[in-house]
């Protein structure tokens, strides 16, 4: 079974999605005319606006849920692998995808917003119905279909597996692996175990009470342990604040200069990018559809600063944690155990979290240990909570002409089973199976709004229009997308229409 996932992971992210991601993502930044540089201010802005009436949830309850989704697993363990196999030039790669894709963030999240419906008392957006109702008739079924089940098989199966292995062996990490256990999965410690229990019973009180538990739990765990880890990796700068020009020369040199050789620095550091921030990968959309705006371009501005926090911010504070301390060794693609460059023990795994975890406590010794082994928890468990509203929500999708209380309880039960099988299996085989169901996801999604800007221009229109709003002055933003050539924004032509 390892043998078949690796085979399959290999076709999936082959050189071609590498290159589709940042070609993507250029061409976006190019489109929109870098407006993830011009409206930056705008992002901070909008982080705070109030939200107006009773239905959906704040611009930042949604950036919330978002970074929820984008913040984990790929910030600690990600960015060590990506040092690991492609060296720290892997890290440039992963500033340009983050630059780069919080354009491609832009675009996928206006989209949500644009052909967002109002379904059981919430707001639902993401691809499914984007693509429905952007082709229309049968291929905007089809598509939307595709995307639905592929999404509920990537959210809901296989992504959760890699933050529930983070969240277990995060606990072990501070209290031990404790007597072992036999299980059909194999020899499993009892604390192990008993983590495994709690995480459980938490996931389901929080997944059983619906968008508004998940994103006021969001609302405050995520802003809180971004910015304590954030905090730990400037103490720990500052403290080697001599060494940061080297590193900085390093990582750029590395870059188009690697010792694990370019392709694989570019392959690695736009893999793990791509699965730390997930722009373009078609996840992030679905927050943004359940947000409450004044016009869907708004939401697409906050949904591309959460790609910056994402990676620019919480990624490289675990890279220059990792290299500023020197607890990494650079494989590339030399076979197992043999090293281009090696300071840490051969038998440190690359790809979990211990370059983090060895960086971290070479500085502040068994406190260390414990903080990352925290971060962890939270980064990964509030992940385990979006991967699941996006499973609801493409649940929701497929179920919308019938009553889905079934089956939204069947998707609370899968990713409760996929949470399970992924803390007691190896991180190796997890990470794999992750690798597959993000993926898959984008290429559906990113060849999907490439066409959608071909066949037409919704996302920029709607850019154009909010920014002539904003230059004219208007106290009150509206969206009429009819006037502008958008065709089938049913929710935004009703409010329109109620408003006159």
């Amino acid at each position: 079974m390892q043998e078949f996932i690796s085979t399959v992971n290999g076709w999936i992210w082959s050189p071609a999605l590498v290159y589709l991601c940042l070609g993507a993502g250029l061409f976006f930044s190019v489109i929109t005319r870098f407006v993830q540089v011009r409206q930056f201010p705008e992002m901070l802005r909008l982080l705070f606006k109030p939200k107006k009436g009773d239905v959906g949830i704040s611009s930042f309850q949604a950036l919330a849920v978002a970074l929820a989704n984008r913040v984990g697993m790929g910030n600690i363990a990600g960015v060590a692998a990506a040092i690991g196999f492609g060296g720290p030039g892997a890290v440039f790669w992963m500033w340009v995808v983050a630059f780069l894709g919080a354009s491609t963030a832009y675009v996928e999240s206006t989209l949500a917003q644009i052909y967002k419906v109002e379904q059981d008392g919430e707001y639902r957006g993401g691809p499914a119905y984007y693509f429905n109702k952007f082709f229309g008739g049968t291929a905007g079924k089809i598509y939307g279909f595709i995307l639905a089940v592929s999404l509920i098989v990537s959210c809901g199966v296989l992504l959760p597996g890699v933050q529930a292995n983070g969240v277990a062996n995060a606990v072990v990490m501070i209290v031990g692996e404790g007597s072992m256990v036999e299980t059909a999965f194999g020899t499993v410690g009892m604390n192990k175990l008993i983590a495994l229990l709690f995480i459980l019973v938490v996931l389901a009180l929080i997944i059983f009470g619906g968008i508004n538990r998940i994103a006021g739990f969001t609302q405050i765990v995520v802003p809180f342990m971004a910015l304590g880890y954030i905090v730990m990796a400037l103490l720990i700068v500052f403290m080697n604040i001599d060494q940061l020009p080297g590193i900085i020369g390093m990582i750029v040199g590395d870059a188009f200069n690697a010792q694990a050789g370019m392709g694989a620095a570019i392959g690695w550091g736009v893999k793990r990018g791509i699965y730390s921030n997930e722009a373009g990968q078609g996840s992030g959309p679905h927050a943004a559809g359940a947000a409450e705006v004044e016009h869907p371009a708004q939401q697409g501005l906050v949904q591309a600063f959460s790609v910056y926090v994402d990676t620019l911010f919480v990624c490289s504070a675990t890279a220059f944690m990792i290299l500023i301390t020197g607890q990494y060794n650079i494989q590339g693609t030399l076979p197992e155990g043999q090293f281009i460059l090696q300071n840490i023990a051969a038998d440190t795994v690359i790809s979990g979290p211990a370059f983090t975890q060895l960086a971290v406590s070479s500085v502040f010794g068994s406190f260390g240990t414990a903080f990352v082994a925290v971060a962890i928890f939270f980064f990964a468990f509030t992940t385990i909570i979006a991967y699941y509203y996006i499973a609801e929500t493409n649940v929701a999708y497929l179920s919308r002409q019938m009553k889905s209380a079934w089956a939204l309880f069947l998707v609370k039960v899968l990713v409760m089973a996929a949470v399970a099988y992924g803390a007691v299996n190896s991180s190796g085989y997890i990470w794999e199976i992750g690798d597959i169901g993000m993926g898959l996801t984008a290429w559906l999604n990113i060849v999907g709004i490439i066409m959608v800007f071909l066949m037409a221009r919704p996302t920029i229109n709607a850019l154009k229009d909010y920014e002539e709003q904003r230059k004219a002055g208007v106290e009150h933003y509206t969206f009429d997308p009819k006037k502008l050539g958008i065709r089938n924004a049913t929710f935004w032509e009703d409010r329109i229409n109620n408003k006159r």
